[in-house]
């Protein structure tokens, strides 16, 4: 009997996107399109400096513009404190929702004034009077790590603490025995910058009462149970008090996670009793949401003259901003990837979270993974340059394999990246040795 040829539906065909028609004639509705009567605006009171301490707050002038019904304040917040990590099990909690005593970034929130409409809302925050005391800050994450730094956390440091220690530690081997043995030395330091997502609509709910006491939450959050819970944890009431619902996200990448504007949003809406929209404008989208981390990655390789690298040293520094967000989680993600797709067997890795006082970062694209992948790529590119091999085959020669051991104690399975990068050689007519085409991820002998 034959074998049945499948029928591809899918792979290999041009398949119209489900909401493009929408997208491109008008008609799809994002959360800005939602509105209802009697709906209120919120608008956020920021810090105007980098860091500062809160000395006092005067509402009294942005009481006064017609159309202001209230200000919300930290005190008003039943738990003033983001949650988003402890749902994954990563304290500690450290951002606070609204301003406390200080600021630890431009543009950070500290009061939220709502409105009849957006323009009063916009007037009442540009009336508040802030007395703050400024204080000196930090904005390179090596700086931040100096005695004398200004310290950004109450635990005393401006670095997270895994499990007791300064840093996410990955160790296999003895390095410095790998760097002994090696016929040459390869360094280098990589940065990223800070990278904006930039959606087509900006970060943005609406938080409506119901009459059975429940709120609706229209929202382009990119995790909506997971900003539900959030939400409900910052509020302190049952989760089943809130309805959310999502829809056209309006471009995310990962900077849709972050729950800010829906717990305050809410707050308004229970305080008033009213619908309360809150978006953020195109200039708070780029000034103060969350941004992809910017990295330091430092590279110390020890290869020998066949390309074979025995040796890896990585001391990488994520710049977190003021706060956690996802970063902690993004730094254990990245040293666990930051040696690369590689047979290593001497390996050390300390990967840093640094708090400076910029704006936070958070979560983007495989955050922790995609900076540590543009390095090691970089890297092995300048490690075939330096010995005058060609740069495919250091990948090949050094490409690990099933049954191989990551640096973090992990046992390599379904590794196929010999055979992706021979298929890329095809696909892009990049002429192989026959000895890397009859490689495979199973047979080291082969090698």
């Amino acid at each position: 009997m034959s074998p049945i040829e499948p029928k591809h539906h899918i792979v290999g065909q041009s398949v119209p996107r489900r909401d493009g028609i929408g997208h491109v004639t008008g008609q799809t509705v994002y959360v800005d399109d939602i509105s209802f009567p009697d709906m209120l605006h919120l608008k956020m009171v920021r810090s105007p400096i980098h860091h500062g301490r809160i000395r006092s707050i005067d509402f009294s002038e942005a009481e006064k513009v017609p159309g202001f019904v209230r200000v919300l304040t930290h005190a008003d917040v039943p738990k003033n404190i983001y949650t988003i990590l402890c749902l994954i099990g990563v304290g500690p909690d450290e951002e606070p929702v609204l301003a406390v005593d200080k600021v630890l970034y431009k543009g950070e929130p500290i009061a939220a004034i709502v409105a009849e409409t957006e323009a009063a809302a916009t007037e009442a925050v540009s009336r508040v009077r802030l007395d703050l005391e400024e204080l000196p800050a930090v904005f390179d994450v090596e700086e931040a790590l100096k005695p004398d730094a200004p310290v950004l956390k109450h635990w005393g440091t401006n670095y997270f603490v895994y499990e007791g220690h300064h840093c996410r530690r990955v160790r296999l081997g003895d390095v410095e025995k790998g760097f002994a043995e090696a016929d040459v030395i390869v360094e280098e330091v990589y940065n990223t910058s800070p990278i904006e997502h930039a959606p087509t609509e900006t970060t943005a709910c609406v938080a409506k009462p119901e009459p059975n006491g429940r709120y609706t939450v229209y929202t382009n959050t990119q995790a909506l149970f997971f900003t539900l819970d959030n939400t409900a944890l910052i509020l302190q009431i049952p989760f089943n008090k809130l309805h959310f619902v999502g829809g056209t996200v309006g471009g995310g990448f990962g900077g849709k996670v972050d729950v800010i504007t829906e717990p305050i949003a809410t707050l308004a809406a229970m305080k008033t009793g009213r619908p309360v929209k809150y978006r953020y404008t195109r200039e708070e989208e780029m000034r103060v949401s969350s941004t992809r981390s910017a990295w330091r990655m430092y590279f110390k390789d020890g290869v020998m003259k066949d390309g074979r690298i025995i040796a890896r040293k990585v001391i990488s520094y994520a710049d977190s901003g003021a706060y956690n967000r996802h970063t902690p989680y993004a730094v254990t993600k990245h040293a666990a990837n930051v040696a690369g797709p590689y047979a290593i067997p001497n390996v050390y890795i300390d990967a840093y979270c640094v708090y400076t006082n910029r704006q936070p970062a958070s979560a983007m694209r495989g955050f922790g993974v995609t900076p540590a992948s543009f390095a090691i790529e970089c890297q092995m590119d300048k490690i075939a340059q330096t010995i005058g091999m060609d740069p495919w085959e250091i990948r090949f020669i050094n490409a690990y394999r099933n049954g191989d051991i990551k640096p973090h104690q992990k046992v390599v399975e379904d590794a196929t990246l010999i055979e992706v990068m021979q298929a890329a050689a095809r696909l892009v007519g990049h002429p192989l040795p026959e000895r890397l085409m009859q490689m495979n991820s199973w047979d080291r002998e082969k090698a």
